[in-house]
Formats: C-alpha cells, sequence, structure tokens
C-alpha cells in the first residue's frame, strides 16, 4: 500500500510540474506581439503631380521605392559617393536605351533582389514570431529572412546570402510586459551585386553592407507597421535611414498569391546581353542595334 501511495504522489507530482511548464510556457508566448496578417507597402496618400505647386512630383501607387516619401531612382536623393553616381547615371542610361541597367542580374537572370530590395513588399509581407526565431516571409515568393533572436553571438565565418544574416533582440519598450519593438542588424557579406530598386540605385559591388532596423506597431494606429531601417554602406558618403511603413490586411484569412520569376520568364541573358524570348519562341533584341548572342558553338546552316 505505501508503494502504490508512492507512486500516486510521484504522479501527482510529474502532473503538477507539468503544469507548471505550461503554464510558463503561456506565459512566455504571451510576451510576444501578435504581427499576424498580411502586411501591404504603404504608399503616400494623395500626392500631386506638380513638385511646384508643394506637391512630390510622383503619385501615388507608382513603382515602389526604397523611401517610400520619394520617387525612386535619382528622386530617392540617396547619398552616394560620386563613383556610385555615375553607376546610377550608367544604368539609367541604359534603360533608356532598353536595356536593364544596374538591374540586370535580378530582372533577366531572375536572381533573388537581397537586402534591403526585399523589405520594398512589391507583395505583402508576413511575420511569424516565434521565442528563438522570427521569419518575415516575402509575398507569394519562395523568399524569406531569418532572423535569430535567441541570444547567439556572430558566427567567425558568415556564408555569403542575399538576405544576409540577422541577429535580433525584442524590447518591452512601454512597460506591459508585452515586447513591442523588435530591433534587427544585418551583416554580409552578402551575395550581389544589389540595388535598392529597379533603375539600379545601387549597394556598393564590396556587398559589405550592414543594416540596423527598429520595427513597431505605430501607437497611434496599430494598422501600421515601422520598419526603420539604416543602411550602413561603402557606396553612401554618411548612414541612409528611411522610415518604412506596412499597412495590415484586416482580412484574417488573407489571399496569399504565388509567384516565382523563373515561371513564364519573357527574357533571358546570354552573356552580358538581354534578349526577349517572342511567341514562336525565338530570340528578339530589346534595343536598337543591339548585337546578336555569340554562336560560335554552334554550325551555322546555309540557305
Amino acid at each position: 500500500m505505501a508503494l502504490q501511495g508512492s507512486t500516486r504522489a510521484a504522479a501527482a507530482a510529474i502532473a503538477a510540474a507539468l503544469v507548471t511548464v505550461s503554464v510558463a510556457q503561456a506565459a512566455g508566448a504571451a510576451k510576444y506581439p501578435d504581427w499576424k496578417g498580411a502586411w501591404a507597402r504603404w504608399v503616400p496618400p494623395n500626392p500631386t503631380r506638380d513638385p511646384g505647386n508643394g506637391g512630390t512630383g510622383f503619385t501615388a501607387g507608382g513603382q515602389p521605392s526604397f523611401d517610400q516619401t520619394k520617387p525612386w531612382g535619382p528622386g530617392q536623393q540617396a547619398p552616394l559617393t560620386a563613383e556610385y553616381q555615375k553607376v546610377l547615371e550608367d544604368s539609367l542610361a541604359d534603360q533608356a536605351k532598353g536595356g536593364e541597367g544596374n538591374f540586370f542580374d535580378h530582372a533577366v537572370r531572375c536572381l533573388p533582389g537581397g537586402m534591403p530590395l526585399m523589405t520594398i513588399a512589391f507583395t505583402p509581407l508576413e511575420f511569424v514570431v516565434t521565442p528563438n526565431t522570427t521569419y518575415i516571409l516575402i509575398g507569394g515568393s519562395e523568399h524569406f529572412r531569418r532572423i535569430f533572436t535567441d541570444g547567439r553571438d556572430w558566427p567567425a565565418d558568415i556564408e555569403p546570402t542575399y538576405a544576409g544574416y540577422s541577429i535580433g533582440h525584442w524590447i518591452d519598450e512601454d512597460g506591459d510586459g508585452v515586447y513591442d519593438v523588435l530591433e534587427v542588424e544585418t551583416r554580409g557579406p552578402f551575395k550581389g551585386p544589389r540595388t535598392y530598386d529597379a533603375t539600379g540605385l545601387p549597394l556598393h559591388f564590396d556587398n559589405q553592407s550592414i543594416f540596423i532596423e527598429r520595427m513597431h506597431r505605430d501607437k497611434a494606429n496599430p494598422n501600421i507597421l515601422h520598419d526603420e531601417i539604416t543602411v550602413i554602406d561603402h557606396a553612401l558618403t554618411r548612414p541612409w535611414t528611411v522610415d518604412k511603413k506596412y499597412v495590415h490586411d484586416p482580412n484574417p484569412r488573407p489571399n496569399w498569391t504565388e509567384s516565382y520569376c523563373t515561371e513564364d520568364r519573357s527574357m533571358i541573358a546570354i552573356g552580358g546581353e538581354a534578349y526577349w524570348v517572342g511567341g514562336d519562341g525565338a530570340l528578339m533584341p530589346v534595343r536598337k542595334n543591339q548585337p546578336p548572342p555569340d554562336l560560335r558553338y554552334f554550325k551555322q546552316s546555309r540557305e
């Protein structure tokens, strides 16, 4: 009988311990914010076309830009060095002639945009918050960010990636027991080249960028999420900070579209040139007087 009593006591102790662990786990989970749902790119409300009359000179919507309050490309007024200002100008000149400019690798070869282009939210973002890692899913594509919040140190060797290596930590800024700010540092080396937008606004080709971010919901409007990003890069004369904003979709079950750059590609890269693939499957030039691809390894038939 004494043995049975001891067994019952042990079982009760184990059950109590399991309840304590479950309660502790629930309490821990409650400390993380609810950022569920789809977060779409914010666009300026009703900007005018005429800068001379106090307008911004671009229309709401338009092409996505790194600084959402300014037009893309030169309108971003990025603090570029003279060398990289020339890179941007050359990219724009090539695009004016029908080329892809400095955006060639991403648009034609279907390479990932990487940081910071992947924060632009061409399609809505999704935040998946766990105690050790926060994941940012990039719309309906296969790309995502992984932000480690488990207290780890920087690894001795970081494998180059387009997204970079991100370490973050949560802050309970208002002291209410729930984390409300995620601070993140992302380092390289990165894979590249990378750009801020489709004009080819460049980052340095050494791919040694550092990004410092501060993510939080707007206190006055919780349907707005801020990502205050500071870029430290050798193509800049000084650190460049912008406040990117995302708008929450009220639909509790968003429609997550699927998108892949490799699907139904209309362009192909051969060497350093880009060509259209016509409806008949034949290559077509993208600009006037474009040279054909090098066919040295093909036997030319005579008509």
